[in-house]
């Protein structure tokens, strides 16, 4: 029988959908309907009924809610919905990239023959348990009498495998590469028809093009898919995979950190080498793949820029597809005069901080230029960030019971967060930005370092009761007042003195 809907409620709260929601709802419909129902102890098959309808109606309304929140890039939680969201508008999101770094290597004594360094070997550092592993990009030799018998090897934080697959003939083949992180780019692919060339869709490709695309997913396995005959050619024969996986943020060791070589060495002749490996610079370059919040805030952007690099804003966007780019500025003449007409400069900030490597400034100019083509005429210049320094003093009186070291960590800790690059979910961080982007609250232009939200910092730090308030007791760069930028300049925390208001010497 059907429940005329004059017995529903007008009141009913429909975002109410958990079981003791739903079987109140469905009690009060029932005594709506049924004044002479009045048993609702649970022995009552009746109320059996009605408690199994509100389970499932619980059940079935939590995988809708999920359904509902995980089909919109604004509200998904789970990776590899945001995948197949980004998909749909052409967003690809970027994976890791490997870290570089020169070794030296040195033998004990010049060799009575040529000893060389094959691309492929592998150096890595001393950890025991979880050592950082670097692979030679290319063959290098000591030739023979060589003194003193050094050589610098180019090395990646990066494994290099292959793998091998049997075309069946079928359209729309697909293989899934056994290693992961997979490194974006690092297939080369070929068949018994000859080599194949990755493309981000099939849309252009005709029937004889032997072309491929890869699709990297939640857990950075990459799936490699051929054409259908129609669009894209399908392979023949034997189909040789060549690729790389690696990558990461903790490829970036420190100068002096790559100290062993796998491999032994003898030279041609046969004799054996002793040899030592260390890097006299820190590798850098490394970056993870981009989180679901740098996801998030980059698909959308996506859409600004189709095929292209136009406005300004393209050149910024389009830069932050380049893996290991944490922010970007194109600055031209519009915005700063010392820069030529129909030139533009575009800063970068890699992730992490710091100045971007050549390897990083060359990709990105090859995005913004290549991938995504600028107007020819236009002189562009991919240039280091340049970086404000903010140096804070504090003079800060402690709660009672408060230990002086401990407070001193968290304001200096707090401080650090407060002007870091990003977020700890990897989404920008929105204290800091180029003086050209700084607005205030109502969004209106304000390139400067606020002095009262640097303040608001230390001054809510647990443990401490109040912040000085004369006129040296809460200082930037040496002013009680906001730092200003220019539109080029980028800020981050310098020097922080803390001192000790009710002792008078320095806080820890």
């Amino acid at each position: 029988m059907l429940v005329p809907m004059s017995l529903i409620g007008g009141t009913t709260d429909y975002t109410d959908k958990d079981f003791d929601s739903l079987r109140a709802r469905l009690i009060n419909l029932v005594r709506s309907a049924f004044p002479a129902w009045t048993d609702f102890n649970v022995a009552n098959f009746g109320n059996i009924m009605m408690e199994l309808f509100a389970h499932v109606g619980d059940v079935v309304l939590y995988y809708q809610d999920n359904q509902s929140r995980e089909s919109r890039i604004t509200t998904a939680q789970l990776r590899q919905s945001l995948l197949g969201l980004a998909k749909l508008v052409g967003y690809t999101p970027g994976g890791a990239s490997a870290a570089t770094a020169e070794v030296v290597v040195t033998l004990g004594a010049p060799p009575i023959g040529n000893v060389t360094f094959a691309a492929g070997d592998l150096c890595r550092t001393l950890e025991i348990t979880d050592p950082v592993v670097f692979q030679v990009l290319g063959d290098v030799t000591i030739v023979a009498l060589t003194d003193p018998p050094t050589a610098v090897l180019q090395v990646e934080h990066s494994l290099t495998a292959q793998e091998t697959f049997t075309s069946t003939g079928l359209p729309n083949q697909e293989f899934t590469l056994s290693d992961t992180p997979y490194l974006d780019a690092s297939a080369s692919i070929s068949a018994a028809d000859g080599a194949y060339s990755q493309v981000d869709d099939f849309l252009s490709s005709t029937s004889t093009d032997r072309h491929y695309t890869v699709t990297v997913d939640e857990n950075d396995r990459a799936t490699v898919t051929f054409g259908n005959g129609i669009n894209g050619a399908i392979p023949q024969g034997t189909i040789t995979v060549d690729y790389k996986s690696g990558g990461g943020d903790d490829g970036n060791v420190e100068a002096g950190s790559i100290r062993k070589l796998d491999s032994s060495y003898t030279d041609h002749l046969g004799n054996p080498q002793v040899v030592t490996v260390t890097n006299p610079s820190a590798a850098s370059g490394g970056s993870n793949r981009d989180t679901i919040e740098e996801i998030r805030e980059d698909a959308p952007e996506s859409l600004r820029v189709l095929n292209r690099t136009v406005a300004r804003e393209d050149y910024e966007i389009n830069a932050l597809r380049v893996a290991g780019v944490s922010r970007a500025l194109m600055l031209t003449s519009n915005e700063r005069a010392s820069i030529d007409e129909n030139a533009g400069m575009l800063h970068i900030i890699p992730d992490g901080g710091g100045l971007p490597t050549q390897t990083l400034k060359d990709a990105v100019e090859t995005m913004v230029t290549v991938t995504y083509p600028n107007t020819i005429t236009f002189v562009l210049s991919v240039a280091d960030p340049e970086y404000l320094t903010v140096d804070v003093q504090a003079t800060v009186y402690l709660v009672e019971g408060a230990v002086a070291a401990t407070v001193d960590a968290a304001i200096r800790s707090n401080l650090a967060d407060w002007f870091a690059l990003d977020d700890d979910d990897g989404s920008s961080n929105e204290n800091v930005d180029f003086g050209f982007n700084s607005t205030d609250s109502d969004g209106d232009p304000d390139p400067v370092v606020a002095w009262s939200d640097v303040f608001n910092v230390v001054r809510d730090t647990t443990g401490v009761r109040k912040v000085g308030d004369g006129l040296g007791d809460f200082i930037l760069n040496g002013e009680r007042s906001d730092v200003s930028l220019e539109v080029q300049e980028f800020p981050t925390l310098g020097t922080v003195t803390l001192l000790n208001g009710d002792t008078g010497g320095t806080l820890a």
